[in-house]
């Protein structure tokens, strides 16, 4: 049973309004009967800023209360405190519209239940991904689908979760276009046009897509996979299969695991991380995992 808990709630976004995700936390660490700090994010990358201070300052539990994007900015700013002491444990409360690792994880949606399970304080360990100095715990990409991650972000007003990933990834695919790569990985090495490279430490994005569906998020691996040669016909074509992982199977689409993955891309690409842009153009992208790196409560 954790002793001290700090919580880091991301108050925008999600399937709840502040207040209602104020109290609905508060109900739900008083019935699990847990003593914690809740802080509250003003503006973008603070959940980063207040986990790495909360590392600082000896916090055992850290909790990231809200959706992926949440949770990466957590995991980064508890990387950033240093490797001089370690890192505090990682709790998940899923409050946004995908929550990818929080369902790999297993987690319950409902807060009670996983306030419940952060006081339980059993754990494992997950690995996390790098890419350009930024980690991530569930995803990353270049090519078209950080693309269908910029489109989808200017949808915000008008759909929710994801129904609205789906029409951004419609509305992308009709104008999508290859880019031209050079890829080096543990076992292997491909040139030529590519429509996208997503690598997963866990095995679903978007709430919906499992891109790498036969990640693990503790096997000491990235997943990846890449397509290419395909017209926007064949994408549409493939693009219900990725809904449950068959998209693999297509003898233009490769699958492939590794500890590391570089990647030259012309012209350039938005590069994702946990569902959020953390470049708008890259052209040189370098991948590799840290084993066993954070511990979870689960």
């Amino acid at each position: 049973m954790p002793a001290k808990i700090k919580v880091i709630l991301n108050t925008h976004g999600g399937r709840l309004d502040p207040q209602a995700k104020i109290a609905s936390i508060e109900r739900g660490m008083a019935a699990a009967g847990a003593k914690y700090t809740l802080d509250l994010t003003e503006y973008s990358n603070h959940a980063c800023e207040l986990a790495q201070q909360a590392a600082l300052d000896g916090w055992p539990v850290v909790v990231a209360a809200g959706g992926d994007g949440t949770i990466s900015e957590v995991v980064n700013g508890l990387m950033r405190a240093g490797d001089d002491k370690p890192s505090p444990t990682l709790g998940i409360i899923p409050l946004g519209s995908a929550n990818d690792l929080a369902d790999g994880l297993e987690l319950p949606r409902e807060v009670s239940a996983v306030c419940h399970r952060i006081m339980q304080g059993k754990t494992r360990p997950i690995d996390l991904g790098l890419v350009n100095g930024h980690y991530f715990a569930n995803n990353s990409a270049v090519g078209l689908e950080p693309v269908v991650t910029q489109e989808q972000e200017q949808m915000r007003q008008l759909l929710h979760g994801t129904p609205r990933y789906v029409v951004a990834a419609l509305r992308c695919i009709r104008k999508a276009k290859p880019w031209q790569v050079r890829m080096e990985w543990d076992q292997g090495a491909f040139e030529g046009p590519i429509t996208l490279v997503s690598v997963g430490n866990g095995s679903r994005t978007g709430g919906a897509f499992y891109m790498t569906p036969q990640a693990q998020l503790d096997d000491g691996l990235l997943d990846f996979v890449y397509a290419y040669g395909l017209s926007s016909w064949q994408i549409l074509k493939l693009f219900p299969k990725t809904l449950t992982g068959k998209h693999i199977d297509h003898p233009l689409v490769k699958y492939q695991r590794t500890k590391f993955l570089s990647i030259s891309i012309d012209p350039t690409s938005p590069l994702q991380a946990d569902g959020e842009i953390i470049s708008d153009n890259v052209t040189d992208v370098n991948y590799q995992v840290i084993p066993n790196r954070l511990r979870v409560i689960v």
